[in-house]
């Protein structure tokens, strides 16, 4: 029963992304951040900025989306992203889930190098997305990315101390991506996204997401990560763990 299950074809759906030329990159992003206001639960966006996919060198801004419920209500859902301003690629259309969940893959090459640089941000402003696109233009490598994950829905209406992650409120996660394949280019790659992440620390909060901490950051950040739930958390693991024998990844330490 349980290979017939895995070889059911994947729900058709609504995503994918529309393509923008950086000199725009103001006007989409800001046109992001008003769209972001009121979406269905079924729809989810994302703001990257990004070297074009198709391999022109080009320097784009895109606004990917992802809907859930039925094709037809999907199309109707995205028709006012893909009706903005003048797009130079439109990859959105009906795709299955698993294609849609699998597009980015071709950006993360195997074997290339990553350093990455991630907080959620309070105030996504004006001055917030100059000074995003002025740090994408100052971008080392063409594998790197800016990204604007957005959150709201049901993620939204779950209580802080439900589970362990605390991120509930609507809002914004700004992910810098720098990504390389030359050793030689480690230096100026992982010092631009350590100098992104602190031009934009006007306009972001404490609060960080776990899963894109890096090793080099300390204990301090895993605290933000949990936020009200951290103490408790360091009770459990105390409970469960008191040795600390689990601690190969953003540890936990148990509460004395």
């Amino acid at each position: 029963m349980g290979s017939r299950l895995w070889e059911a074809p994947a729900p058709e759906i609504i995503g994918g992304m529309m393509a923008h030329p950086l000199e725009n990159a103001g006007d989409v992003l800001r046109f992001f951040r008003d769209a972001t206001q009121s979406l269905p639960d079924d729809l989810s966006l994302l703001a990257g900025l990004l070297y074009a996919p198709d391999g022109s060198g080009a320097k784009v801004v895109g606004i990917g989306a992802c809907h859930s419920g039925s094709v037809q209500e999907g199309e109707a859902a995205v028709q006012l992203i893909k009706a903005f301003g003048t797009p130079v690629m439109d990859l959105m259309g009906a795709v299955s889930y698993c294609q849609l969940n699998t597009m980015m893959d071709g950006l993360f090459p195997t074997g290339a190098l990553n350093y990455w640089k991630s907080s959620f941000v309070s105030d996504l402003s004006d001055a917030a997305i100059d000074t995003i696109i002025e740090r994408f233009q100052e971008v080392p490598s063409p594998m790197s990315m800016l990204f604007l994950e957005e959150l709201h829905g049901a993620v939204t209406r779950i209580p802080v101390i439900d589970t362990a992650c605390p991120h509930r409120r609507q809002g914004y996660n700004l992910l810098v991506i720098s990504q390389w394949q030359d050793p030689s280019d480690n230096e100026r790659c992982i010092a631009w996204a350590r100098e992104t992440h602190d031009a934009m620390q006007p306009f972001l909060s404490s609060e960080r997401y776990v899963n894109y901490l890096g090793d080099d950051e300390g204990s301090g950040p895993v605290a933000d990560a949990y936020g009200a739930n951290f103490e408790r958390l360091r009770k459990i693991k105390a409970e469960y763990d008191p040795t600390n024998f689990f601690h190969l990844n953003q540890n936990i330490e148990p509460l004395a």
